[in-house]
Formats: structure tokens, sequence, C-alpha cells
């Protein structure tokens, strides 16, 4: 009867094994969620700036004053009409 149950018991056993650490485990099911859910996350960033640039694609295809803008403070152009004023700030006495 002690054979019997022992044999029972390593039967389990290596069942709870496979079911474990198996090539379709639980633990290796938890670590492939882990990975779609970062995987999501970093999708959802990405199409967040997908469509900002393409927003920004759009505006500069329409417009003049996105061209504009962008070259005011991206290339640091001004229109030929327009006085350009540079304030330096005054040195700290106090900071050698």
């Amino acid at each position: 009867m002690r054979l019997i149950v022992a044999a029972l018991a390593l039967l389990l056993l290596a069942e709870q094994w496979s079911l474990w650490f198996g090539k379709g485990g639980l633990l290796r099911v938890r670590d492939l969620q882990r990975q779609v859910t970062l995987q999501r996350d970093a999708n959802a960033v990405a199409t967040r700036r997908n469509d900002a640039l393409a927003t920004e694609v759009q505006s500069l295809r329409a417009g003049r004053e996105a061209i504009e803008e962008r070259a005011r403070y991206e290339l640091h152009m001004m229109r030929s009409d327009e006085l350009f004023f540079q304030f330096v700030a005054p040195a700290d006495p106090a900071k050698p």
C-alpha cells in the first residue's frame, strides 16, 4: 500500500513540476503577460508620439505660421522688417 501511495505522490509531483516549471508553465505565462503589458505601454507611447508628429506635419503642410515659428525658434531667423534686441543679464558681483 505504501508503494502505491509513494507512486501516486511521485506522479502528482511530476505533474505539478510540469505545471509550474514546464515549457508552458505558470511562471512562463506570467513572464509573457508582463512582457505583453510592457510592450503595450511602449506602443501607446509610440502611438502618441506618432500622432503628435502627424499633427505637426499637417500643420507644416497647411499653413505658413508653423513654418515661420520653426524658422524663428530653431534657426533663429527673423523678418527683414523686424529689429533684434538681445538682453544681457548683469554679472553677479557675489560670484567671482
